[in-house]
């Protein structure tokens, strides 16, 4: 019988957390999340990592088996989830993957291209000419070092250019040699569900659970983690903005405003990726019936 995975995705606070739950249940599976920000087991609140009641009816898997100081990609993730698969397969030919980081599903999905792993000293050592001389800075090195990905890449976006600039350092080679944009063939199924709700719907959540963060403590476990600001996974919204209030950059009430309006400006974003992915079967996000009805014509389990 034929493997399959269902990939359950859509923008922040859309409501897949549930919905998740819902479908793990009705089909008797494990949960794979795909949220890169939950991975760290010391961002909880400001992460809406499910609670501990929601991972007590389902098992989850890649929540919380990380810590901050750890180097994650989404070339490990591919490697781990599809070593994992085979285990689950065993016990049912189904699995469900739920979450909202794009390139992580896309790696296991459709694999990424074969870019080999770095020193985080080396991310460290560009992250800190970042800090020091700008984005401008790493825009010349990208020049010099790999001119063809210089071409095409954001150059606004200084995450995209470290990464770069990594793969340069580590490789010898420019980071655009390793860009081959092949589709891997997969030995199971994929049946993909995005979860949609209208923008005003989608905002108005999403303010709301940055309200609920705050009452839960989001501010104590920013708090927590300062010391670690500089690292990767703490560049993340929800405790950057924390981070400039503890620095006397801006006002607490300046910093939640500042959550909300980052929150939903990267739920914009992750739309706007899914968008030319024409495998996704849209439903209403508070459709969990449809979405049921559906898979169950599309699985046999």
């Amino acid at each position: 019988m034929k493997k399959i995975l269902i990939v359950l995705l859509g923008p922040t606070a859309v409501g897949k957390t549930d919905i998740s739950i819902g479908i793990a249940k009705h089909f008797s599976c494990d949960i794979i999340s795909a949220d890169s920000r939950q991975f760290f087991r010391e961002m909880k609140i400001g992460t809406a990592r499910p609670t501990n009641d929601q991972m007590a009816e389902v098992k989850h898997h890649f929540i919380g088996f990380l810590s901050v100081n750890d180097y994650y990609s989404s070339n490990q993730y591919e490697r781990d989830v599809l070593s994992l698969l085979p285990q689950l397969y065993e016990k049912n030919n189904l699995a469900l993957m739920s979450g909202g980081s794009a390139m992580y599903i896309d790696a296991v999905c459709h694999g990424i291209d074969d870019i080999p792993d770095t020193d985080p000293g080396v991310r460290q050592k560009f992250n800190r000419k970042y800090s020091e001389e700008g984005i401008e800075g790493l825009r010349i090195m990208l020049k010099i070092m790999d001119p063809e990905y210089y071409r095409v890449v954001d150059l606004k976006n200084h995450k995209r250019i470290i990464r770069a600039l990594e793969i340069c350092e580590t490789t010898g080679l420019p980071y655009s040699a390793f860009l081959k944009k092949k589709k891997r063939e997969r030995d199971f199924n994929i049946i993909k569900i995005g979860l949609e709700r209208s923008r005003e719907e989608l905002y108005d959540r999403i303010n709301r659970r940055v309200d609920e963060m705050i009452r839960m403590g989001l501010e104590e476990e920013a708090r927590s983690l300062f010391e670690f600001r500089k690292l990767n996974a703490l560049n993340s919204v929800g405790y950057k903005e924390f981070f400039d209030y503890f620095e006397g950059k801006i006002s607490k009430e300046k910093a939640i405003e500042l959550i909300k309006r980052n929150t939903r400006r990267f739920a914009k974003r992750q739309i706007t990726w899914w968008t030319r992915d024409k495998e996704i079967n849209w439903f209403q996000a508070d459709d969990s019936k449809g979405i049921i009805e559906f898979l169950d014509t599309q699985t046999i389990v």
